[in-house]
């Protein structure tokens, strides 16, 4: 495992941390505790499953760890990371260290800051990207705190973060929050290009004259200018079911798509990508668009133009051609069938 550190920062007088506690060994926390075992740094790691757990409590994971202490806390962004960060500012020491490795808002890392220097505890926030690979891959790490802080967990950092020159995936992008913020920005990327692959094939699959959707997607792994993880992922996923006909077409957001729009919006920055990208998401989980209904409802008082009535389950169906009217000047109702709309009608206006 690359540990090149000609570039960025260095440990300077900082103690580098050797030991590390890990909080949460999910399957992030898990596979991270793993890799980092595997690069030689020694690890004690605490999770309420008892299987996965080193220790039976957090009061017994910082008594496990040299002094300074160092603990990454990796568990779900919200409720319980502030609770775990705060039952260990009433267990660390000062000179001690945390970082929160989750997926927490970037705006919560200052109260944690400020919370845990209280005490004399040192605060760095990380973002991270990698998921369940990131065990074999490595993880791209965004990091945010003081310069000496970031310094001393860099062992930790050389041994997480993919093979290759540091800069390639590491970063200490700035103040505490800057890591975060750095990975709410990426996570809102990744909803547009994930957007972008999808719409390709929904397009693919409408055409009659393409055979072979997963060939296209996998001719462009190599030598375009698509070429990407994510697309590596999607070959994978249509290799195992073509036509995607195990999956349900819902699609949750886990909060950072949403902050990052919201920032756009605060920031006053254009982001029409990662917005309609977002919106997408909603509108999967929608079976009947109330929205939807009164377009079509406006379209039908304004200009006479057909809809769909609802039948035995809410939405329409295939209209028979029959039904259509011939002209939008036509008043008559379409009427719809057992399924989710899925025939043309006029679409004029």
């Amino acid at each position: 495992m690359s540990t090149d550190t000609s570039t960025s920062a260095t440990t300077g007088s900082a103690t580098p941390v050797q030991h590390l506690g890990m909080v949460g060994l999910g399957r992030m926390g898990g596979g991270m505790r793993d890799r980092l075992r595997g690069a030689g740094l020694q690890v004690t790691g605490y999770d309420r499953d008892p299987d996965a757990t080193d220790v039976d409590s957090l009061a017994a994971l910082v008594e496990a760890l040299p002094t300074p202490r160092a603990v990454w806390v990796m568990v779900p962004a919200g409720d319980i990371t502030h609770s775990v960060i705060t039952e260990l500012a009433g267990l660390l020491e000062e000179g001690d260290l945390v970082v929160d490795g989750g997926n927490s808002k970037w705006t919560a890392d200052e109260e944690h800051a400020q919370q845990l220097a209280e005490q004399g505890v040192r605060f760095v926030d990380c973002g991270v990207s990698g998921g369940v690979w990131g065990l074999e891959a490595g993880y791209g790490l965004m990091c945010g705190g003081a310069e000496e802080d970031v310094a001393r967990m860099m062992p930790v950092f050389d041994a997480l973060r993919p093979e290759g020159p540091r800069e390639e995936g590491f970063v200490h992008a700035g103040l505490v929050g800057a890591g975060h913020y750095a990975k709410m920005v990426h996570n809102g990327i990744e909803y547009g290009l994930m957007q972008a692959y999808a719409e390709g094939f929904e397009l693919l699959l409408a055409k009659g004259i393409v055979t072979d959707e997963t060939g296209c997607f996998k001719a462009w792994t190599r030598g375009t200018v698509v070429r990407s993880w994510l697309l590596d992922l999607l070959v994978r996923a249509l290799e195992e079911d073509p036509a995607l006909e195990k999956l349900q077409g819902y699609v949750d957001d886990s909060g950072e798509g949403r902050w990052t729009v919201q920032e756009a919006v605060e920031n006053a920055v254009p982001a029409p990508v990662m917005s309609a990208a977002l919106f997408a998401r909603f509108t999967s989980r929608q079976a009947d668009s109330p929205a939807m209904k009164a377009v079509a409802a406006l379209r039908n008082q304004f200009g006479g133009h057909a809809v769909h009535t609802a039948g035995p389950s809410s939405g329409g169906g295939d209209t028979p051609e029959s039904d259509l009217p011939a002209s939008s000047e036509e008043t008559g109702p379409a009427h719809a069938g057992p399924t989710s709309g899925s025939s043309d009608v006029d679409h004029s206006a």
